[in-house]
C-alpha cells in the first residue's frame, strides 16, 4: 500500500478510537504538520503510556463504583424482601391455628429483622468507606483530562507555528520574508515554552497520580472486608439461634421431605382435587 493509503488507514483508526472512547487523541493527523520532530518519539511514547494507564484506571474505577452501588442496592432489596415474607407469614391465618407454627414464624420474623438491621449497618459502612471514596477519586479525572486537552491544544499551536517558521526559512531571504520569519519565531517562543511546561508537568505528575491509587484505596478495601466479616459473623449467630429454635430434634431433611410428600398425597386423594 502507498504512504497515502497508510495515512488514511491510520486516520480512520484514530477517529474510530475517538468515537469509541469519547476521548481525544494526543497525536491527531492534521494538515500543516512541521517537518521537524518537535516532540521526541520517546517522550510521546512515555506520554501515551502514562495517560493510557490513567484512562484504563478511570474506566475501572467507574465500573467498580457502579458495581458496588448495584451490590449494596441488591443487599438492601434482599433483606427487605426477607422481612416482608416473614411479616406476611405472621399475618397468615395458619399461624392463629397452630401455636407451634406461630412460635416458629415469630422466631423467623425476629431473625429476619435482626438480619435487616445488620445489613443496613453494613451497607451504610460500605457507602461511607468504599463507595463515596470511589466517587471522589473518579471526580478527579475530568480535571486530568482537561489538562491533557490543554496540552494537546498547545501542541497544535506549536506545530502550526513551527510549520510557518519552516515555510519562511525555505523562502528566499528577502527583507519582508526575514521580518515575517522573525515575527513568527517570536510568536513561537512562548507557545513552545508553554507546551514544554505543560508536557513536563503531566509527565511528572501522571505517574504520581497513578501510583497514589494504592495508598488511597487500601484503607477503603480493608474497611469493605471488615464490614463483610462483621456482617456474616452476625448472620452465623442469628441463623444459629434460629436453627436451635425451630429444629425438631431427630428429624432429618429427608424425613421432613417424605412427611411432606405423604401429606401432599393425602390432599391429592381428595375428590375436589382429583383428576377427571
Amino acid at each position: 500500500p502507498s504512504a497515502g493509503d497508510a495515512l488514511t488507514a491510520a486516520t480512520g483508526r484514530t477517529e474510530r478510537r475517538q468515537r469509541a472512547t469519547g476521548r481525544m487523541s494526543w497525536i491527531p493527523f492534521k494538515i500543516g504538520q512541521p517537518k521537524k520532530q518537535i516532540v521526541p518519539k520517546t517522550v510521546e511514547r512515555d506520554f501515551e503510556r502514562e495517560y493510557g494507564k490513567l484512562q484504563q484506571l478511570e474506566d475501572q474505577i467507574k465500573k467498580l463504583h457502579k458495581d458496588m452501588k448495584k451490590s449494596t442496592e441488591a443487599d438492601v432489596a434482599m433483606s427487605k424482601s426477607a422481612v416482608k415474607i416473614s411479616s406476611d407469614l405472621l399475618a397468615n391465618p395458619l399461624c392463629d391455628q397452630d401455636q407451634t407454627f406461630m412460635e416458629t414464624v415469630t422466631a423467623l420474623d425476629t431473625a429476619m429483622r435482626r438480619m435487616d438491621a445488620f445489613n443496613q449497618e453494613k451497607v451504610t459502612q460500605i457507602q461511607k468507606t468504599t463507595i463515596e471514596p470511589l466517587k471522589k477519586f473518579s471526580n478527579v479525572f475530568p480535571s486530568l483530562n482537561m489538562a491533557v486537552k490543554r496540552r494537546e491544544q498547545t501542541l497544535q499551536d506549536y506545530k502550526r507555528l513551527q510549520s510557518k517558521v519552516e515555510k519562511y526559512e525555505e523562502k528566499e531571504k528577502s527583507g519582508p520574508v526575514l521580518v515575517k520569519l522573525h515575527q513568527v519565531k517570536e510568536e513561537l517562543r512562548p507557545v513552545r515554552e508553554d507546551f514544554e511546561a505543560k508536557n513536563k508537568q503531566l509527565l511528572d505528575e501522571m505517574p504520581k497520580f497513578y501510583n497514589s491509587r494504592i495508598d488511597y484505596f487500601q484503607p477503603s478495601f480493608e474497611a469493605l472486608i471488615r464490614a463483610q466479616v462483621v456482617y456474616y459473623t452476625e448472620m452465623s449467630k442469628i441463623f444459629g439461634d434460629l436453627t436451635g429454635q425451630i429444629d425438631q430434634q431427630g428429624i432429618s431433611d429427608e424425613e421432613r421431605q417424605k412427611e411432606n410428600e405423604a401429606k401432599l398425597n393425602e390432599l391429592r386423594a381428595l375428590s375436589i382435587v382429583a383428576d377427571d
